[in-house]
């Protein structure tokens, strides 16, 4: 069973800081035990901050980047370079800052035919991992964020990626943009290692409420199903954000 951890920070600013800081340490732990970093990053706005900070000196020169692989846990269906890019916000905030080997950035492709590039993506998935069949990634740690909606990574609400219980990337239909996402998949969120909601502002704090209320009964919101099976789970939260 997971276990959850809430940490509430008075300031984007000081949410920023204390995820770099879990990044760092993440980063020098599994670096030290396998040699290896395997993170799926958050695409949206809060994060941004984190990559930025990740990319200074005080924290890049503590990560040995050329042993850590980026993965993406989802992507709009856009070109690269398009300004909605998840893709192109890391690259602008982080990637083009320091040094990490092209073959450890593991891009979503979102300019191809979704379906397509979901398969393509999958397929990446079980090569760096090398997975034996049926089986899933185990990242080292999965930064994810949270709509006012409830969603996480592009797991909206009534969307058929919901139910998925065998792929690891959907293409996902969102109806309420009249589009498809490239999404990982909740049984690849649940066997994450470390996993970190990192959520900020006022608009947030209704779900993330629902969310965190200890009921038996989890709340009717996508993120609420993101219960790690053999991990840690930590909600990062602005004052704003956070239940009273």
């Amino acid at each position: 069973m997971h276990k959850r951890e809430i940490i509430v920070c008075r300031s984007t600013d000081g949410l920023a800081q204390q995820g770099a800081a879990e990044f760092t340490r993440l980063a020098q732990l599994s670096l030290r035990d396998k040699g290896r970093f395997d993170v799926a990053l958050s695409g949206g706005s809060t994060p941004r901050a984190l990559y930025s900070l990740l990319a200074t000196a005080e924290f890049s020169r503590q990560i040995s980047w050329a042993r850590v692989h980026l993965f993406w846990g989802d992507e709009r269906c856009v070109a690269r370079d398009h300004p909605e890019s998840n893709y192109r916000m890391v690259r602008e905030s982080l990637l083009a800052k320091i040094q990490i080997p092209p073959a450890n950035v593991h891009r979503m492709a979102g300019e191809e035919e979704p379906r397509t590039a979901a398969a393509e993506y999958e397929q990446e998935l079980k090569d760096s991992f090398q997975l034996a069949p049926g089986a899933f990634p185990r990242f080292d740690l999965i930064l994810l964020g949270l709509g006012d909606d409830g969603h996480t990574a592009s797991l909206f609400p009534g969307s058929d990626a919901l139910k998925e219980t065998q792929r690891l990337v959907a293409a996902n239909y969102v109806a309420k943009f009249n589009a498809h996402r490239l999404t990982l998949t909740f049984p690849v969120l649940n066997h994450g290692a470390d996993v970190i909601f990192l959520v900020a502002g006022a608009n947030k704090a209704p779900v993330v409420k629902e969310i965190l209320k200890d009921d038996r009964q989890p709340a009717p919101f996508p993120a609420a199903q993101v219960q790690p099976l053999d991990g840690r789970l930590v909600w990062l939260l602005t004052e704003d954000a956070a239940p009273n």
